[in-house]
């Protein structure tokens, strides 16, 4: 089969790999039909090589047809259409049956004390091999995969299912805003549209989004999203507190994570060690790394005094300088973590079914490109080219097709479907 894999830093490839097969009775094998580039994704293309083999396949948001199935695996069927969580979790476990199931004691990767093992992501957590190709194997699918209905309707109406829309609401959940109440998201990238919608859907009273790419303002602005647009202006605490008689916001979203823009220290670390071969790179990141964190200092600053900050964009860092002092003045509580995705799924499936669309996941890809043509679409996402905010790649699309296809949605201002 093709499938997209790492080469070196800033550097994947499209190759011919060995497929897939059932190897544990909880396997399923699934023909992937639509698969995403999520901003973790690109952590790996940049930041975190050291943790990455050459030829490991990438990619944690996929959905497509079940090709075959373990003899534990009950719950789905070949033929069946689903999505799979970027989460490999048990279902069964202390931790999952507590609804946390990204840190799954049956798959945790306790030789790097980290939380449950992860599609397509690292050594750090379990080095599974990702979704980004024509075929996956599905480890734990006995739990994790999701059946969707096969009506017909665009891999976008369920595909994000698989991180992104479960990311966002576990965000407004951990932001606890108040009904009626008011929210920063900072970095309006796909998790942090998601974010704003799922809180102006849940009732929050005013969600202001903060960013400085124009096509991802003007998304923000098609779903009543208030901006800031961060080149207009000095400060964003100052900004938002001008919005909010003085106070700030109830909660703050940081959906921005490690790579933050106005963090130079933190960058030329990153760069740093990105140059360093492996073998010292990786003791470097884990016991003396540092993020870039000017988004997260704005999220405290931003944020009321007894208010929450919510973190869903990623940080790796282990020495990350944080301002207690402040914290602990102004009274903040903060919530980060990776999504539980089975946790809210039985909320979110409904809503994405909706004909009516609440949560807008049709408006969320501008860029749906054949899997050959994923190196292109790794380095358009990374540097926020024509207009790209979120790539779904389709590994059934010849390359031409693609374009296209995705030509003709930009011409009609309207998703491709799910077999453009």
């Amino acid at each position: 089969m093709r499938a997209l894999t790492w080469q070196g830093r800033e550097n994947v490839s499209v190759e011919t790999v060995p497929d897939p097969t059932i190897v544990e009775a909880t396997d399923a094998v699934i023909r992937v039909t639509s698969t995403a580039i999520c901003g973790s994704d690109l952590h790996l293309y940049s930041v975190l090589g050291a943790f990455i083999d050459p030829g490991d396949i990438l990619g944690h948001e996929p959905m497509g047809i079940v090709e075959a199935v373990g003899p534990e695996v009950t719950h789905i069927a070949p033929g069946d259409r689903v999505v799979v969580p970027f989460n490999v979790s048990c279902g069964r476990c202390w931790m999952c049956t507590r609804g946390l199931q990204s840190q799954c004691e049956t798959t945790q990767v306790r030789s790097q004390d980290k939380g449950a093992a992860l599609l397509g992501y690292t050594k750090l957590y379990g080095q599974v091999a990702g979704g980004q190709a024509e075929y996956l194997r599905v480890p734990q699918a006995h739990y994790g995969p999701i059946k969707v209905p096969d009506d017909g309707a665009p891999d976008e109406k369920y595909l994000y299912l698989s991180d992104v829309v479960p990311t966002a609401w576990q965000a407004v959940e951990y932001a606890q805003v108040p009904v009626g109440g008011s929210v920063t998201v900072l970095g309006l990238g796909p998790i942090g549209q998601m974010s704003a919608r799922i809180a102006r859907h849940r009732g929050a009273g005013q969600v202001i989004g903060v960013d400085l790419v124009p096509e991802r303002l003007a998304m923000a602005r098609r779903h009543g999203i208030d901006v800031i647009d961060l080149r207009e202006v000095d400060s964003v605490p100052e900004a938002v507190k001008a919005l909010t008689h003085g106070r700030g916001t109830d909660s703050v979203i940081d959906a921005v994570g490690m790579e933050a823009h106005g963090s130079p220290v933190g960058k030329a670390a990153q760069i740093g060690a990105g140059m360093l071969p492996d073998a010292l790179a990786r003791p470097m990141i884990e016991k003396a790394g540092i993020d870039r964190l000017a988004a997260l200092h704005t999220a405290i600053s931003t944020v009321r005094r007894g208010g929450t900050v919510s973190i869903s964009g990623v940080y790796g860092g282990a020495i990350d300088p944080m301002p207690l002092m402040e914290m602990f003045d102004k009274q903040v509580t903060l919530r980060m973590g990776q999504a539980n995705v089975h946790r809210w799924t039985d909320q979110l499936l409904p809503l994405v079914s909706d004909d009516t669309d609440p949560l807008g996941v049709l408006d969320l890809r501008t860029h749906r490109v054949a899997l050959e043509d994923a190196p292109a679409a790794y380095s358009t996402f990374q540097k926020k080219e024509d207009g790209c905010i979120k790539v779904v790649l389709d590994p059934t699309l010849p390359v031409t097709a693609a374009r296209e296809a995705t030509q003709t949605a930009e011409a009609h201002d309207a998703p491709a479907g799910r077999h453009a």
